[in-house]
């Protein structure tokens, strides 16, 4: 558990000395971590978190067209596959729903997966969702599609940061490990970033593109 540093907590007596933009952020950040939900103690309910969703990618489907969001599960990510898909409705996001349809204990997860990761690699759908109870296998099933960039995401920085330096396509996420508020956070900020195309993350990406057509990096 992280603890709180006291050069954060205090400002000094005499009050001369502000904390800086960088610790109230880490402040904060700490404060979300040690939260189960970001929901916790606050007035901010799921509602609201749609409402601020909407607002979010408003600026983007204007840009880009109706913003087409794939998501997928299998049985250990069915019950969030289901909460994700009717806040993201609400939100005026159009889902391509690939299923699981029904909870099946008996269910794959690479048979709903691997048609998303295909779906979003040929640009059929613009991002992806994928679920399964810990995210693990949704992800490596999602990395074996060439084009797909599937990453297993648990903090609200790595979900935008995972879009903006390494151009992550699918959000992976676990059913059984993600409470739903903070899922539809994680995918709230997932949706809303954008890949800055700076010079070294795209001399990053074509090395992992030559992997992929079988050519020396």
């Amino acid at each position: 558990m992280i603890g709180r540093s006291s050069e954060w907590s205090e400002p000094t007596r005499a009050g001369k000395v502000k904390r800086s933009k960088r610790a109230s952020d880490i402040a904060g950040f700490e404060a979300f971590c040690l939260s189960d939900s970001p929901y916790e103690d606050s007035e901010l309910a799921p509602p609201a978190a749609e409402a601020i969703l909407a607002k979010s990618l408003e600026k983007q489907s204007t840009a880009e067209g109706s913003l087409r969001v794939g998501i997928a599960a299998d049985h250990g990510g069915f019950e969030l596959k289901e909460v994700l898909s009717a806040a993201l409705r609400r939100s005026g996001v159009e889902i391509l729903d690939l299923g699981a349809f029904s909870m099946n204990l008996g269910d794959d997860y690479p048979d709903f997966v691997i048609p998303l990761a295909t779906a979003v690699a040929s640009g059929q759908i613009s991002r992806g969702v994928a679920l399964c109870g810990s995210g693990v296998g949704a992800s490596i099933a999602a990395n074996k599609i060439a084009g797909a960039r599937a990453g297993l995401i648990h903090d609200l920085f790595s979900a935008r940061q995972g879009v903006e330096d390494d151009d992550m396509n699918i959000i992976c996420l676990g059913g059984r490990v993600t409470r739903p508020a903070l899922a539809l956070d994680l995918v709230e900020a997932f949706l809303a970033a954008r890949f800055s195309g700076m010079e070294r993350h795209k001399r990053r990406l074509a090395k992992i593109k030559a992997i992929e057509d079988h050519q020396p990096c």
